[in-house]
């Protein structure tokens, strides 16, 4: 069953999850496991959810076996049968029907979770149904942005399988994912590739993809040959893996980051090295730029503090790429803002950004019509 074509939420507003169960104390568990990244609404019986879904729609609903009148499934049943939730997003949870998963299909819901669960399956799958109607966009793109999109999505879910299991990073499936790109690019037709991550739920994805995008545009605006560009564009994607051994809620959370929190997101820099590293295959440029594209011209950056000429050239432009995606993307947390005034603050950041790559980047933007 298709899921529903949510409007994004306002900016800085977090998505609502509502929640069906009669159980308080499960409710306020699922609330507490997705406060960084939802706002839930729980109610314990399903003519509270009903006259609250009706009045403001949920982004996805989670709905559990023991809700009274009757029970979850006739409820998941119930909604179906009404034309505005026709097509929400529905996830049925149980602790008890051995037959969970035909329930679920036999009321309407598009996924099943038996309780108890970990909050990373809780959070895979709200992200996967939020995800699936952005991904079903993708079809109507032509055909190198098809791909692109499609190829680097497969090739990132299996670095975040590889990165949780232990698995050295797929370099070879990564560029490979990487050629529908690079030929987007050489096209210059690739402004559906970042359109088409707007509403994205997965941020390290979209950011990994879009700088990906930008510097492959920066490499054949440099006059580097296709093999370099597929390089560049393997560093873009690969440049934060790190990330997905830091927990959600940290990479998510709305607020300033104390010094031991924001010593756990530094030290994605050294995590992404070292996966890296484990995998002889990998270019030196594609760790290059993964190494250094949080070091500063002023020595001021991380990991390692390089300064001035210690920090090498792909990292700058990889820099450039980095905050210009950071700036000008929507997360949970923040508004995005528009790209014009994405640069103008990037121009007063010159102990941070090499400012004579930063007047190439506008101008490549601007010959682009990005």
């Amino acid at each position: 069953m298709m899921g529903a074509m949510q409007p994004a939420p306002a900016s800085g507003q977090l998505p609502a999850v509502c929640v069906v169960d009669g159980n308080p104390s499960h409710g306020r568990q699922v609330a507490s496991a997705l406060a960084s990244l939802f706002r839930v609404d729980h109610y314990q019986s399903a003519s509270q959810a009903l006259t609250a879904m009706r009045a403001d729609p949920p982004a996805v609903v989670m709905v559990d076996e023991t809700i009274p009148p009757k029970d979850g499934f006739a409820f998941i049943t119930s909604l179906r049968r009404e034309e505005a939730f026709s097509r929400l997003p529905i996830i049925a949870t149980s602790a008890s029907d051995p037959g969970l998963a035909s329930s679920a299909r036999q009321c309407g819901a598009d996924l099943a979770l038996r309780r108890p669960y970990r909050r990373s399956t809780l959070v895979k799958a709200i992200s996967s149904l939020r995800n699936r109607d952005v991904e079903l966009t993708w079809d109507a793109l032509p055909p190198h942005q098809r791909e692109a999109l499609n190829g680097t999505m497969d090739v990132f879910n299996g670095l975040a399988d590889a990165v949780a299991s232990g698995d050295p990073i797929p370099f070879s499936a990564m560029a490979a994912g990487c050629r529908p790109l690079v030929e987007a690019v050489g096209k210059c037709d690739f402004k559906g590739i970042l359109a088409g991550v707007k509403d994205h739920d997965d941020c390290t994805y979209v950011h990994s993809i879009r700088v990906a995008t930008l510097l492959t545009l920066f490499g054949q605006a440099a006059g580097l040959p296709a093999s370099d560009r597929i390089v560049l564009a393997s560093g873009g994607l690969l440049h934060d893996v790190g990330k997905m051994a830091i927990p959600q809620g940290l990479l998510n959370k709305p607020g300033k980051l104390d010094d031991a929190e924001f010593a756990v997101i530094k030290g994605h820099v050294d995590t992404t090295v070292r996966l890296l590293r484990a995998v002889t295959s990998i270019p030196e440029p594609v760790i290059t730029i993964a190494a250094q594209h949080h070091e500063r011209l002023n020595g001021k950056g991380y990991p390692h503090g390089l300064a001035g000429g210690q920090v090498d050239e792909l990292a700058r432009m990889a820099a450039i790429a980095d905050v210009f995606s950071a700036l000008t993307e929507r997360r949970s947390y923040k508004a995005p803002i528009a790209a014009d005034k994405a640069l103008a603050l990037m121009s007063e950041m010159d102990g941070h950004l090499d400012q004579h790559l930063l007047r190439l980047f506008r101008g490549m933007l601007l010959d682009a019509g990005v």
